[in-house]
């Protein structure tokens, strides 16, 4: 059930965020709805919404590694957690992978 919600999600184009409602999550998502990204390219995915939290938190570890949130995808490719998402946008490397997926208006 996890892999299938949690690939199902995960589409090229497309920036997916899986979190909670944790200070970090809030705080990547706060930083990436300021960004004019398409409409339906963003999309913020509450795992406490559902009753699988921790089979899909052992997904995401197995699929990147780590089971921590928030786990934010670009494209297919995890870029990892907040402190990632702010190390990209600091270095401009945020914009660059956004503009190359075809996300950004």
């Amino acid at each position: 059930m996890a892999q299938e919600f949690v690939n199902g999600k995960i589409q090229p184009g497309k920036v997916v965020v899986f979190k909670p409602t944790c200070p970090y999550c809030r705080r990547a998502q706060e930083i990436l709805s300021q960004l004019p990204i398409k409409q339906g390219l963003l999309e913020f995915v509450d795992i406490t919404a559902t009753n699988h939290i921790n089979e899909i938190q052992d997904y995401l570890q197995q699929l990147t590694g780590a089971r921590t949130v928030p786990r934010v995808f670009i494209s297919k490719d995890c870029i990892g957690r907040c402190s990632d998402l702010v190390s990209m946008q600091q270095s401009g490397e945020l914009l660059t992978q956004l503009k190359q997926i075809g996300a950004l208006q």
